[in-house]
Formats: structure tokens, C-alpha cells, sequence
């Protein structure tokens, strides 16, 4: 019986670490950045770790190459790619949270931690 309760306070113990270092992720994940394009770099889009969009940066140039249907045709295509962009960085900051997470516990599935910090399975 004593024995459950050591372990039991072991656990307690280790959960507060646990938050701890949660939290430290979670402030470091505002500072990290993915980076995504599409139309071959026409569109750029920076987002951080906390899915927020911080940049984006559209190439003149490659807009220009890829256009020529008209006013109508450019701005529909521009919003397809910023579109794109966007969803393939959301992806990218959801691959640097699992990394994140995997380092947090050792690779060991928790349930529920990873949406914490913002990403979703």
C-alpha cells in the first residue's frame, strides 16, 4: 500500500515537471517559424508554432509568369495560392509540434498533450 503511494507521489511530482516544461514549449513554439510556398514560390507564408500567420510575401515576378487570363484570372489565383500556402505551413507547424512533443515524452503517446500545445491528430 505504501509502495502505491510513493509511486503515486512520483507521479505528482513528475506531472508538475511535466506542465513546467509544457509551458516552456509552448512559449517557444511562439518564437519558432515554418516556412511555405506555393506556386512555386510565388506565395510565401511564415507561421509560428502557435499557428500564427506572421508573413506573407508574394513574388511579383512569378505572379506575373503564372497569370495571363486576366484582372479576374490573377486575383483568383492569387487567393488559391495564398490559400495553399497557408494550409501547407499549418501543416509544416503541426510536424514541428509532434517534434516537440516526441522530445517532451520520449516519443510515448500521452493522449491529448500535443493538442495543448495547439495541434491536432
Amino acid at each position: 500500500m505504501f509502495d502505491n503511494l510513493k509511486n503515486m507521489a512520483s507521479l505528482m511530482g513528475q506531472a508538475g515537471e511535466l506542465r513546467q516544461r509544457m509551458e516552456q514549449i509552448q512559449q517557444d513554439l511562439a518564437n519558432k517559424t515554418v516556412e511555405a510556398d506555393a506556386g512555386a514560390g510565388a506565395v510565401r507564408v511564415v507561421m509560428n508554432g502557435r499557428f500564427e500567420v506572421l508573413a506573407v510575401r508574394l513574388d511579383p515576378a512569378m505572379l506575373t509568369t503564372l497569370a495571363g487570363e486576366g484582372a479576374d484570372a490573377d486575383h483568383r489565383m492569387i487567393e488559391e495560392l495564398i490559400t495553399a500556402a497557408v494550409n501547407a505551413a499549418h501543416a509544416k507547424a503541426q510536424q514541428m509540434i509532434k517534434q516537440e512533443m516526441a522530445q517532451l515524452t520520449g516519443g510515448m503517446d500521452l493522449g491529448g498533450l500535443e493538442q495543448m500545445l495547439g495541434g491536432s491528430t
